[in-house]
């Protein structure tokens, strides 16, 4: 029997309860990260920049460095769709992954650690399709640990556990938690053996450029969004960035190519996939960008890439300035220290300049 009913019904009892805030006290990294001040002008067309509703401006004048919340891991889900409820967890009727995790790890949820935010956000990334489709299934990207989940079977909470006890609890508690009781620190850790639970993870070695486009959330987003989607899918190419669509793992085709794999003495291509996700905070900064670079990743010389293994975030990002980021960031390693809201490294340190 699911056990989802059983659980929805704890958590509307944990939340009555009184709450503990979710403030996490942190000291960001400065770190040196190769920068440039400014994005470069476009060399070719570019969309025009989107007017916003009345009422509804884009900041231009804040410094953008170090507006981005701590997080530990961002849990990133494929929905296959591009717009979703205000509120992530009420799409669907409530019946959806990011609902299930945030009973689990969310304010008042039984592995709820306020000194180890997750993120949890809606992506338009398709999930895997299984060689059973009769069983639904979800995939999420898990960033920056760049792992990719494909099944995530939606008949039960034992995926979502093994999802959260495997991969997203911390293997270190936080000093914070030294008052805790044995048996409450226990459960708040990670034990690997539940990893086992589920089939077919994998490395992430693509770039994922990642859009906020939750138009539910915010009208600025939501004309943003699809428009630098658009771009981004359009200027990779001409940077030599293969762009991948479709579902990142396909078992109804027979010996499918894995992002990017070769075989022999051919040159491994450099690939990325777009998508836009839900509210990640900023609405006044759109448009607001993600970019997480694989630690596979290599520059042009086949050497290392600077940022490999790090996720950038970027606020006012204009159709002008794909071009720029795409050369600067993606191709080059540096961070544009004029749209840089901040970033996270393989770590889970939250970097900013």
């Amino acid at each position: 029997m699911s056990l989802r009913p059983l659980a929805r019904a704890a958590w509307r009892l944990r939340a009555a309860a009184p709450r503990r805030s979710n403030a996490i006290p942190f000291a960001p990294t400065r770190r040196c990260l190769n920068t440039v001040p400014k994005c470069p002008e476009p060399t070719c067309d570019c969309a025009d920049t989107p007017s916003m509703p009345w009422g509804k401006g884009i900041d231009k004048d804040a410094n953008l460095n170090g507006l981005i919340a701590a997080y530990a891991q961002q849990v990133l889900i494929c929905t296959g769709k591009d717009d979703w409820a205000s509120r992530i967890e009420e799409d669907n009727s409530g019946d959806n992954l990011a609902a299930d995790l945030k009973e689990l790890i969310g304010r008042g949820g039984v592995y709820s650690d306020p000194f180890h935010n997750i993120s949890i956000a809606n992506s338009s990334f398709p999930s895997a399709i299984s060689r059973r489709p009769e069983i639904q299934s979800t995939s999420v990207y898990l960033l920056p640990s760049f792992k990719y989940i494909p099944f995530l079977p939606r008949v039960s909470f034992d995926s979502v556990q093994a999802l959260v006890k495997g991969y997203l609890l911390p293997e270190k508690l936080h000093p914070m938690n030294d008052g805790l009781s044995p048996i409450h620190k226990d459960r708040l850790l990670r034990k690997e053996a539940y990893q086992h639970a589920l089939y077919g993870v994998r490395d992430v070695d693509d770039v994922l450029v990642l859009i906020c486009g939750h138009g539910q959330r915010d009208q600025r987003c939501g004309i943003y969004g699809p428009i630098l989607q658009a771009e981004f899918e359009r200027q990779l190419p001409q940077a030599g960035i293969d762009v991948l669509q479709g579902p990142a793992l396909d078992e109804s085709i027979s010996a499918p190519r894995l992002s990017g794999a070769a075989t022999g003495t051919e040159e491994v291509p450099r690939t990325a996939r777009v998508a836009q996700i839900s509210h990640i905070g900023g609405h006044k900064y759109a448009g607001n960008v993600i970019i997480y670079l694989p630690p596979s990743l290599t520059n042009n010389a086949g050497n290392p890439h600077p940022l490999a293994g790090h996720g950038i975030w970027y606020g006012r990002i204009d159709p002008k300035h794909v071009e720029g980021v795409i050369k600067e960031t993606i191709v080059n390693g540096n961070v544009i220290a004029d749209h840089f809201r901040g970033g996270i490294n393989q770590d889970g340190k939250i970097l900013r300049l």
